[in-house]
């Protein structure tokens, strides 16, 4: 029997990873063999890494694969698409394959491979549209259809294409951060964006609260409504085959030991976000806050901070940390051998945005590390001003 798929597709920010982390609780629950494929443009797979950590694979060996530093609607990202869903079916029988594709990835490559394929049956395309973008980028929607006539008159392919496409190809059309809207404008949007698929319904949900029994009760995918879609698509799809990078995309990677200016970092994303940096995240820290890892994670204009674990460097040095003494001499040895400075302490982000815009803003982001002199400050113990909120939740701007 060919193994139900369904993918989760969507704009840069949309809320794929959130929606994926909740289904799989789910499936956990209730006892289910579900396989994963995430695929992340970026050499930087922080997608992966959150994913990876569920609870869910801890006993679950070889139903997680990932796919990073290309799209899976190139010719390369289907090839390591095909053999990630090889490495899932050795595993054994599964009640469900989902996969998460990036936020940059073309839906059309994806129907036309499994169109032709004998392992899976592919039951649903899950489009998901982040509401508060719409509301912002595209005055609730409103310039959309602007913005498409636009570019078939200059003959020109971006973000907006891609946005509209990924809608057209989807089985179910889902309204994401939905809490962030008021009901009307709300239903503004979802009749503007349902203008470019009113064949399928529209959902919206708020924190990815999708219930798994809908994603299994999905009757199949419609290949025969997108039949003549994929004709007029194929013949530029099949010229930029080789694209890991489409629709005027660039990526940048930060890695370095420093800790963020709380103050500096603020003042970029409050001056410097907008619809040319469609998405970075990753992991980092502030110096006001050393002991916590803190999860960057930012689409369009908002910008949400979280924590997600404790540096051991901040264990080891914490004297009311739960440690004998050689529990912490062990652990002392173990940062040591860390790259960094600063022990395991460090900031890994990646940035995708509009190839005109993302070197300024990654330089900007760049210059928000503290100094050699401002480190002197941070290991003396001296205060910095720090406007993120205390509880590490913030969306400036």
């Amino acid at each position: 029997m060919p193994t139900p798929v369904v993918i989760l597709n969507g704009f840069l920010g949309s809320g794929k990873t959130t929606l994926l982390q909740n289904l799989l609780a789910q499936a956990g629950r209730a006892g289910l063999a579900v396989g994963v494929v995430v695929n992340d443009m970026s050499e930087l797979d922080v997608d992966g890494v959150l994913v990876g950590e569920s609870a869910y694979f801890e006993e679950r060996d070889g139903l997680f694969q990932t796919i990073a530093s290309c799209v899976l609607s190139s010719r390369k990202g289907i090839g390591e698409l095909d053999a990630a869903l090889a490495k899932l079916r050795a595993v054994g029988p599964l009640d469900l394959v989902i996969i998460e594709t990036s936020g940059s990835c073309h839906p059309m490559p994806l129907v036309r491979f499994f169109q032709t394929s004998d392992a899976h049956r592919l039951t649903g395309i899950l489009t998901l549209v982040d509401s508060a973008m719409i509301e912002q980028d595209y005055a609730g929607g409103e310039r959309i259809f602007p913005t498409m006539q636009r570019n078939l008159q200059q003959q020109t392919r971006d973000t907006t294409n891609l946005l509209v496409e990924q809608v057209m190809f989807c089985s179910d059309l889902i309204l994401t951060k939905a809490d962030r809207l008021g009901a009307g404008r709300l239903q503004a949007i979802a009749s503007a964006v349902h203008q470019l698929n009113p064949f399928v319904t529209v959902r919206s949900v708020a924190w990815g609260s999708l219930s798994l029994d809908d994603v299994l009760a999905l009757p199949g995918y419609d290949f025969d409504r997108v039949a003549k879609l994929i004709d007029e698509l194929s013949p530029t799809f099949d010229a930029d085959a080789e694209e890991d990078q489409p629709y005027n995309l660039a990526t940048r990677v930060i890695k370095d030991d420093r800790p963020f200016h709380p103050q500096r970092l603020w003042d970029t994303c409050q001056q410097q976000l907008g619809q040319h940096i469609y998405r970075s995240k990753g992991f980092f820290y502030l110096p006001t806050r050393d002991n916590v890892s803190l999860l960057w994670n930012q689409a369009a204009g908002g910008i949400d901070l979280e924590l997600v674990g404790y540096w051991r460097a901040g264990i080891v040095d914490n004297p009311k940390s739960n440690l004998d003494e050689a529990e912490r001499t062990a652990l002392r040895e173990r940062l040591a051998a860390e790259e960094g400075r600063f022990g395991d302490r460090r900031c890994h982000l990646t940035i995708i945005g509009d190839a005109a815009q993302v070197d300024r803003f990654a330089e900007t982001l760049a210059g928000c590390f503290l100094t050699d002199d401002e480190i002197k400050q941070w290991q003396a113990g001296d205060d910095f001003p720090d406007p993120w909120p205390a509880n590490c939740v913030a969306t400036p701007g």
